[in-house]
């Protein structure tokens, strides 16, 4: 029954579970699940930054008593003891090195580039937003992997005397350029011509075969019969193991501009290259939090459709991880319309009885496979999420895209109430 919609308990209201919470996050909540999300996909690109903790000022009791001053006319003055002296050495020896261990690394860091795995002239697509200052085009560039040192993009542009002559718009550059290269190309203005295609962050493959479709004429059975992961996985590493030799969450949302008649494989390898460029500073063969890579970017693509508030992301992530911690089912609905295969309708009772590995109602952890192209800021999400007891969250009753987080079972019954009360 299309409107046949329960009160799901879990992902709305399940009841609480005595199992603890894992190690991961402290949670000191009942162990329930609740979530109900909001339209998927962002718009925004701006960094969430998680809070560091503050620590609270040390006191040393009964370590710093007042002892009475002793008179200079009571006792003659001597110098400091060889003792002290030495200490006193030792001291500044050691502060010495910790400015040169821990400072001196942070600042060339942050003036110097990262090194990147990323190889040169691989082509990928960066857009310089109209009235973009010097800084935000050298962040561009270098993020992108064009430029490996932002000094030398602003020597290219002072020795070429090009600062009043870059235009906006869109440009297909290649990494590992010779930065004089890159500002002649950006003086000269835009060289992405011809047909666009976009893919929206949020899309599935099969949601991309038909832009793509769309923009170029090629077939959507075409498309997916090219967009297997062993077609791609001795060029892309990462793709190995891929769930059902998928390309699910692999190929990177983006405007792109391929010329007049790309094939279907020039098209997933623009697209794939691009996911390189945006995840060069990540290491794929590491783990996260305890999980692989393939499964951090399953947790982002879940992230991904589940708010379109990128600040809200490291919070979703935060609850994705307190329901792993505490072996709960995260019970996501995007999840379920991906199992069911698409559709814009509301999740039905008889939805959630779909057999399906990714239904994460029925099945206990993270979906097998990614069910979207997430954005940077998600998969970034899911490697740093927000430090929270949260379990659970429901769109805010301002109706802006929002949700309200909480910990506490009955706050999350009483903002899924008012959300509902919004809605009606």
């Amino acid at each position: 029954m299309a409107n046949d919609r329960r009160d799901i308990r879990g992902a709305n209201g399940a009841q609480p579970s005595s199992r603890p919470a894992g190690k991961r996050f402290k949670s000191g909540a009942p162990v329930a699940s609740g979530v109900q999300r909001s339209a998927s996909s962002s718009q925004a690109r701006r960094s969430a930054v998680r809070p560091q903790p503050v620590r609270p000022a040390r006191h040393d009791s009964g370590r710093g008593a007042a002892r009475p001053s002793r008179s200079p006319y009571n006792s003659p003055r001597r110098g400091p003891s060889p003792l002290i002296v030495v200490i006193a050495i030792v001291a500044v020896v050691a502060a010495v090195a910790g400015v040169l261990l821990f400072v001196v690394p942070t600042v060339s860091n942050f003036i110097s580039p990262s090194t990147s795995s990323v190889p040169d002239g691989q082509e990928v697509q960066v857009t310089i937003p109209e009235g973009a200052s010097g800084d935000v085009i050298a962040s561009r560039l270098s993020e992108a992997h064009i430029i490996d040192d932002p000094k030398k993009y602003y020597a290219a542009v002072e020795k070429l005397d090009a600062a009043m002559s870059l235009k906006p718009g869109d440009y297909v550059l290649y990494t590992g350029m010779d930065p004089e290269d890159v500002v002649r190309q950006l003086v000269e203005g835009p060289n992405v011509e011809g047909v666009k295609l976009v893919i929206q962050e949020g899309l599935t493959v099969q949601q991309t075969a038909a832009n793509v479709e769309a923009a170029y004429g090629i077939s959507v059975d075409e498309f997916l019969a090219q967009a297997k992961a062993s077609n791609y996985v001795a060029d892309y590493p990462f793709l190995k193991g891929a769930y059902n030799d998928l390309l699910e969450g692999y190929l990177y949302p983006k405007t792109y501009s391929l010329g007049d008649a790309p094939t279907a494989d020039d098209i997933i390898r623009a697209l794939l290259n691009q996911f390189v460029a945006e995840t060069a500073d990540i290491d794929y063969s590491a783990t996260y939090n305890g999980l692989t890579f393939q499964q951090i970017m399953c947790m982002a693509s879940l992230i991904e459709r589940e708010t379109a508030v990128e600040d809200e992301r490291p919070l979703v992530a935060s609850v994705i991880y307190n329901r792993l911690d505490a072996d709960m089912p995260l019970q996501i609905d995007a999840a379920i319309v991906y199992a069911r295969g698409g559709g814009s309708q509301g999740v039905t009772y008889s939805d959630l009885e779909i057999d399906s590995p990714y239904n994460v109602y029925k099945n206990k952890g993270l979906t097998p496979g990614p069910i979207c192209s997430p954005s940077i800021s998600s998969i970034k999400a899911a490697i740093d999420p927000a430090d929270t007891d949260y379990l659970y969250y429901v769109a805010s009753s301002a109706m802006d895209g929002t949700h309200k987080f909480s910990s506490d079972y009955d706050q999350f019954l009483k903002d899924r109430e008012e959300y509902s009360g919004s809605a009606s």
